[in-house]
């Protein structure tokens, strides 16, 4: 039965169907919307500001809207819902969108819908949208030819800001330099021994400094020729020079030649270390630009010329010209000029005081660069060449300049900062200085090759503690090492007078008998030099046979610590460590400091502080430090250093020393020492006057063949005592004081010693020590 259509509604029934029409679209709206944002993100809501009820079929479907958008008693709510539900299906649409990204985004809604929420949401897609970009800028998808390109772009991009990063770091770490003033005219110190004779000058003079305009055009010409050729055309840096080095040393496989120019090297001679790396290269690249900057060519190449280094311990070319030719650098010739430019490169090995025919060879490379530069003609060049140039007699011996160093470094300390010339009146006594230069150099001329040993050290002191010869090595121009100072060896049996010393503060005596045999110490069997063993035996047998078993043995029985202890008391500075070996000289310790400690061993018992200044003053007069101090005082018991030289007495007559005993019965003592390996040998003896202490070995540590200090040291200190002339009165060494007169070492020294007479003397040591300890 078909349905009757029904009839339009009018009035009230009209306006309900309408709103009811209205309501079901919203419905379908809502449905959509709802399910277009479940495909967008899972489980993503609509804003929930409207509450909406499953329409009845029975009913007429109503929309009951939220109380707080509800307006009780409103004449104007119907038409306003009507309205509302018109607009709200595109409002469900955006806020379903703006729900399901802050979904994928893991927020939650924000049911406001706030601007801050808003704000969040673009700045979410911002950073994204800028982090997909990155990544296709680092990650592009190109041709291989346009990959290459980006990459070789991001390697240079990264390079230039490397080298800024890396060069700006450098700069602002670079050294002062407000006191360039002060460095360009530090005062001169002469060094004078202790009879006035000079030993040599170092430093500047501000008053005796030289300007490039006062020398003659070749000096300068000479220097620029060799070193600089473009000086006066760089701005501090020369990037050609810096190519053509770097193209000769890549041919060469190795470092052949330099690019620095004479700014550089002036700019390293002021502020810098001569250490090789990037930063130091980057500092002195950066203080050229800047001494460019500052100061005109010539004022940079006279502080060039009286600062840089010049060989055989001379700085500056007014240094220099004295040194080598005893002149002023104002009197320089041509032959002279060039010589000294050529020792610019290697200073040491071409100084014409270490090889003359290398360093005239070397003159001539500089003339030749001369006509290269069109400074000097070929007539010129050939007049020059054949000059004969010849050197002036040194006021000091080279070995001094060891000294030499020593001094200047403590100078300071003593004066602070000066703008004066000094004097420095030292200890060195230039007459037994060349004595130990000749001893120590003929020695190892002679036999170091065959017995496989390159270096040695010799020193001797006073009985104050003045240094009276310091001879640092081989040779001052070959090595500037001081072994004398800076060297730490193991001292071997030379370090067992501390030992037995020990011993008689703990009740022994040199009498007293011990036995030679096997010992175990732990783990450790120490041997004798021979692997022998020689059974029962004095105190004074087995230090004049350097018995190590024995050592041992009373290093067990009295304490390394207490060894330790006497030693430090005795001079001795180095870090001893108290373990079983100590007593066989396994500590490390200098040469000055091992001859340090046996001087108490000479002078009665009593503590030194070595020296070498005696007073400073300036030209004018003015004495700004001198010498008062004297030392620590008695450190050992005089009766037991009246036992201990006995028994070191023994050393040289009968046992391991006996080739450094004098010619001329001198009374003298002193111990020897080799250690493991034969890798160091010592001599440490002593005179009423004088204590001296030789080493010879390695420099790298290698073992010796079977040199022992009984062998070549012994040997260089009998040569050394016999040259510097210490042969005068047999003085005799303290002795047991209340059974006869000690010796008066307060007032011996090497000029005034105090004589005794045989009467006073009471006849030989041991005669007199027998009837001390009881005998007939």
């Amino acid at each position: 039965m078909a349905k009757t259509p029904k009839k339009p509604a009018s009035g009230k029934r009209a306006g309900a169907v309408r709103r009811k029409t209205a309501a079901k679209r919203a419905a379908e709206t809502k449905a959509a919307a709802r399910k277009g944002a479940g495909k967008k993100g899972a489980g993503s809501k609509l804003p929930t500001n409207t509450v909406t009820r499953k329409p009845n079929t029975d009913a007429p479907q109503t929309i009951v809207p939220e109380p707080a958008a509800r307006k009780t008693g409103s004449k104007k709510s119907s038409a306003s819902t009507a309205s509302s539900n018109r607009t709200r299906p595109s409002a469900a649409r955006g806020r379903a969108r703006v729900a399901a990204k802050r979904k994928v985004a893991g927020k939650t809604p924000n049911k406001t819908g706030s601007k801050a929420a808003k704000r969040t949401a673009r700045k979410s897609a911002t950073r994204a949208s800028t982090a997909r970009g990155v990544a296709r800028l680092l990650r592009p998808r190109l041709t291989p030819l346009g990959a290459f390109d980006i990459f070789a772009r991001r390697v240079a991009i990264f390079g230039v800001v490397a080298t800024v990063f890396m060069i700006g770091s450098f700069v602002f770490k670079l050294p002062s330099m407000d006191n360039l003033d002060a460095l360009a005219s530090s005062p001169s110190m002469t060094l004078v021994d202790i009879r006035g004779q000079t030993i040599t000058t170092r430093g500047l003079s501000r008053g005796n400094n030289v300007a490039v305009g006062d020398l003659p055009p070749y000096v300068s010409g000479a220097v620029i020729a060799i070193e600089d050729h473009r000086f006066y055309y760089h701005f501090g840096v020369d990037p050609i020079g810096l190519a053509r080095a770097m193209a000769v040393n890549l041919k060469a496989g190795r470092v052949v030649q330099g690019g620095s120019t004479i700014t550089q090297q002036l700019a390293k001679n002021l502020f810098l270390t001569p250490e090789r790396t990037l930063r130091r290269k980057c500092q002195e690249m950066a203080l050229a630009f800047w001494l460019e900057a500052k100061l005109t060519k010539d004022e940079i190449l006279t502080l060039y010329l009286n600062r840089v280094y010049m060989g055989a311990g001379t700085y500056g070319i007014e240094a220099a010209s004295q040194r080598y030719f005893a002149k002023r650098a104002e009197d320089l010739t041509l032959p002279e000029a060039a010589l000294l430019a050529g020792l610019l490169k290697a200073p040491s090995r071409y100084a014409p005081t270490n090889n003359m025919e290398r360093a005239k060879a070397r003159s001539e490379v500089v003339l030749r660069a001369m006509v290269d530069a069109n400074l000097l003609t070929e007539d010129e060049l050939f007049s020059a060449n054949r000059h004969v140039t010849r050197l002036a007699a040194p006021a000091a011996t080279p070995g001094a300049h060891y000294f030499a160093d020593y001094v200047v470094e403590q100078v300071p300390g003593f004066v602070g900062a000066v703008s004066e010339d000094l004097i420095v009146e030292t200890t060195l006594d230039l007459t037994f200085q060349r004595a130990g230069d000749i001893a120590l150099t003929f020695a190892l001329e002679q036999d170091g090759e065959a017995s496989g040993v390159s270096e040695g050290a010799l020193v001797a002191l006073d009985l104050d503690g003045g240094i009276r010869v310091l001879v640092g090595g081989r040779s001052y121009q070959r090595s500037q090492f001081n072994r004398v100072t800076q060297a730490r060896r193991q001292p071997g049996s030379a370090f067992k007078p501390f030992v037995y010393l020990t011993a008689l503060e703990n009740g022994w005596k040199p009498s007293d008998l011990v036995v030679d045999e096997p010992v175990q110490v732990g783990d450790w069997h120490p041997t004798n030099y021979k692997d022998d063993y020689q059974g029962e035996m004095t105190l004074t047998t087995a230090m004049a046979k350097s018995i190590n078993t024995v050592a041992v043995r009373l290093g067990s029985s009295v304490g390394t610590q207490n060894i330790i202890e006497t030693a430090e008391r005795m001079g001795l500075t180095a870090d001893l460590q108290p373990v079983a070996s100590l007593p066989l000289g396994t500590g490390e310790v200098s040469p000055l400091d091992l001859t340090r400690a046996y001087v108490p061993f000479a002078n009665g018992g009593r503590g030194i502080f070595t020296h070498v200044i005696k007073r400073i003053r300036t030209k004018s007069g003015e004495v700004l430090y001198e010498r008062s101090g004297s030392g620590p005082g008695q450190v050992a018991d005089p009766v037991d250093i009246g036992l201990m030289n006995g028994m070191l007495a023994e050393v040289v007559t009968s046992g391991t020393g006996r080739r450094a005993r004098l010619a001329n019965g001198r009374p003298m003592a002193g111990k020897t020492g080799t250690s493991q390996d034969f890798r160091d040998a010592w001599f440490v003896g002593y005179t009423a006057n004088v204590v001296a202490g030789v080493w010879v070995g390695n420099d790298n540590g290698a073992p010796m063949t079977r040199v022992t200090g009984g062998t070549i040291p012994a040997a260089i200190w009998k040569d050394f005592m016999t040259r510097a002339g210490d042969n005068g009165p047999k003085w005799d060494l303290p002795r047991v004081p209340g059974r006869f007169e000690p010796l008066d070492l307060v007032a011996a020294s090497l000029e005034e010693p105090v004589r005794r007479s045989e009467k006073e003397e009471g006849g030989g040591f041991f005669s007199r020590l027998g009837k001390f300890l009881g005998g007939d």
